[in-house]
């Protein structure tokens, strides 16, 4: 397949399986807004839905937010493809996390919309790559509500502006850890972050990848960071991913 920005092997972590017994149970899938939560808080609340997730005390969940700055690394990435050095970072206050996600290093900030789908793959009789397909539909879906007309892009999961041609553009990142049969982490998408953090780093580990947003896509290259269309974002990839897996979507 070539260089891929998430190959297979890659993007998707897992360990161990789910439950002995689990059945089918294709419940609602509640989504909460979260508005603009520090990474540590939202890998914290992840990992105790996930635990809860696979122990059958809750539901599947998605949670709904955007991050202050930060560069986070998967679990085997190389951190050579961080372009600025600590001194930098610390100037501009972004943290370097690495987490258990697949993938390689990746920049969350404002303005970009983030989901972690918290979901029991056996409970609803889903593979993996159908799960990756859903996030990648819902992408592409809620890019279109927006106004910007985005594809997948064979080999680099995520979603993209232009896929097959002469300028592929980046506006979409997945990278997932399946737990117990409990999916976490999840999906990135770049409404009006401001894409000049981007050159932080070689995005996903490919030097030359252009990253790109609903803002610059729309010709508004002024755009500020705002929670608020990242909000309106998240009510429309809600309702597309949970459409994708033919599951109610409720609020709470």
């Amino acid at each position: 397949m070539g260089l891929s920005c998430y190959p297979a092997n890659v993007a998707i972590e897992t360990l161990a399986s789910a439950r002995p017994g689990s059945t089918l149970d294709p419940g609602p899938i509640v989504a909460t807004w979260l508005g603009r939560v520090p990474y540590g808080e939202g890998l914290s609340l992840q990992k105790a839905l996930a635990a809860q997730r696979a122990d059958g005390e809750i539901g599947d969940r998605l949670l709904l937010l955007e991050h202050p700055a930060v560069l986070t690394l998967g679990r085997t990435s190389d951190s050579a493809h961080i372009l600025a050095d600590p001194a930098e970072l610390a100037r501009r206050g972004i943290d370097v996390v690495r987490v258990e996600r697949g993938g390689e290093v990746t920049y969350h900030g404002p303005g970009q919309l983030v989901a972690y789908p918290i979901i029991g793959l056996t409970a609803r009789g889903l593979m993996i790559r159908p799960l990756v397909r859903a996030l990648e539909a819902a992408l592409i879906a809620t890019s279109a509500e927006l106004g910007v007309k985005t594809a997948r892009r064979e080999g680099h999961p995520g979603c993209w502006c232009d896929p097959d041609g002469p300028d592929p553009r980046k506006i979409g990142a997945l990278g997932l850890r399946v737990e117990r049969g409990v999916s976490y982490h999840g999906i990135a998408l770049n409404v009006t972050v401001d894409l000049a953090d981007f050159e932080l780093i070689d995005p996903c580990g490919m030097p030359g990848v252009i990253s790109t947003s609903v803002a610059r896509e729309l010709g508004d290259r002024g755009a500020m960071p705002t929670t608020a269309a990242v909000q309106a974002a998240a009510r429309h990839f809600a309702a597309a991913f949970t459409s994708e897996l033919g599951a109610p979507l409720d609020w709470a």
